[in-house]
């Protein structure tokens, strides 16, 4: 991820499971009931930067022939953590050997 406030994961695909998931995020990096040094932002900015921390910004994702190797029920998670961000890239880096049809 280019900023911080963002994470990347691997999750299950189950919308239960990434509800779920926020909610205990915001249970452990509350907006609400801390007072952070931290607020030139607004009130959702560090707490954001507290999630993107847990769960990381980076993702290595392994490709055999060409497509994903995924387990049956996981998807990517693209994580934006504050309530109103402007607009986001990702960037890719391709690492190994190319792949060879013949």
């Amino acid at each position: 991820a280019v900023v911080s406030t963002q994470s990347g994961h691997y999750g299950r695909g189950d919308p239960a499971v990434r509800q779920d998931m926020e909610m205990m995020l915001n249970s452990l990096a509350p907006e609400e009931g801390y007072r952070y040094t931290h607020t030139c932002e607004g009130p959702d900015d560090m707490p954001a930067h507290v999630k993107s921390t847990m769960i990381g910004s980076e993702l290595t994702i392994p490709i055999h022939n060409g497509k994903l190797t995924l387990g049956r029920w996981q998807g990517l998670w693209l994580c934006e953590h504050r309530n109103c961000a402007g607009t986001r890239k990702i960037v890719i880096t391709l690492s190994g050997a190319p792949f060879d049809k013949n």
